[in-house]
């Protein structure tokens, strides 16, 4: 018996235009009339998820920056697996002195540096360059979908952060350039403490080892006295492989790379097709059988 639904929101819930469908609201509300706590698993911050939600009628509990932050269905932080601080302004120093474009996630912020917007749209200009059957409108909304996130702050340099008291829950490297991102993933692979996990083919996520959508989701489910056997969870990147190697019941989206689909009970359609809709309704359907 489904108890508890994890969905991720990018890739998953959301469409290429990062929008909800009707299907899936009907869904997820169908869900809900049938006792099935529904959650929000996401790499984004809590206020942007709660910005993308707002339209619908759902104030879920939310699992926010990878697992590195939950919050309550009244907004409340519930708990959180923060980086270290000094170690996370050293990630950021790095981040600068390579001109890798990054993204901090704070308490009510995400912080990026000024030479971001100008500096992802010159690496964009130069992967269409050496792949010019890339599709260049869809490029472009990925920058600005990255950029249209709630409560961004361009700051001067990542010194801005050190006087501040705000904890550093995720930090997001970005780059259309694959040799610089590579480059950069390689200084943190052997620190201490430290995840790497992607959540798109142009980025990667470092994170507290705790910190992770598997074990926010063990840790919500006990808070709500709900098995992980009875949670069900959907998603289609390396960031929610944790959440669907525990969830007793696992959908990999049909956009997901071959790797989550293999280790997924069920393989639903793609996020343009309604793909998480499709999946409610199938295990629904086992439920009301019975």
């Amino acid at each position: 018996m489904i108890k508890l639904l994890a969905i991720d929101l990018d890739g998953t819930l959301l469409n290429k235009g990062k929008y909800i469908s009707q299907r899936n609201i009907d869904a997820i509300q169908a869900a809900k009339q049938n006792g099935i706590e529904v959650v929000i698993a996401t790499g984004r911050a809590n206020f942007d998820a709660q910005n993308i939600i707002k339209d619908i009628a759902l104030d879920p509990w939310i699992i926010g920056t990878n697992g590195a932050t939950i919050h309550t269905p009244s907004g409340e932080l519930f708990h959180s697996a923060p980086l270290e601080k000094s170690m996370a302004l050293s990630m950021l120093q790095v981040f600068e002195e390579q001109q890798l474009y990054y993204e901090a996630f704070i308490d009510n912020q995400i912080c990026a540096p000024q030479y971001g917007r100008k500096l992802l749209f010159k690496e964009m200009e130069g992967l269409i360059k050496t792949k010019p059957d890339l599709d260049i409108d869809l490029l472009r909304l990925e920058v600005e979908i990255q950029f249209g996130q709630s409560a961004f702050l361009f700051i001067p340099s990542y010194h801005v952060m050190k006087d501040t008291n705000s904890d550093i829950y995720n930090i997001l490297a970005y780059s259309f350039d694959e040799d610089k991102l590579k480059k950069g993933w390689s200084r943190f692979v052997d620190l201490p403490d430290v995840t790497i996990v992607q959540s798109g083919v142009h980025n990667f996520h470092l994170q507290h080892t705790q910190a992770s959508k598997g074990n926010a989701l063990k840790r919500l489910a006990k808070e709500l006295h709900i098995d992980v056997a009875e949670c069900a969870a959907v998603g289609d990147n390396y960031n929610d492989m944790s959440m669907l190697e525990i969830a007793g019941l696992s959908a990999a989206m049909g956009n997901a790379d071959q790797e989550i689909k293999d280790a997924c009970d069920f393989v639903t359609k793609s996020n343009n097709e309604d793909g998480v809709a499709y999946f409610i309704e199938s295990f629904l359907i086992e439920i009301n059988k019975k």
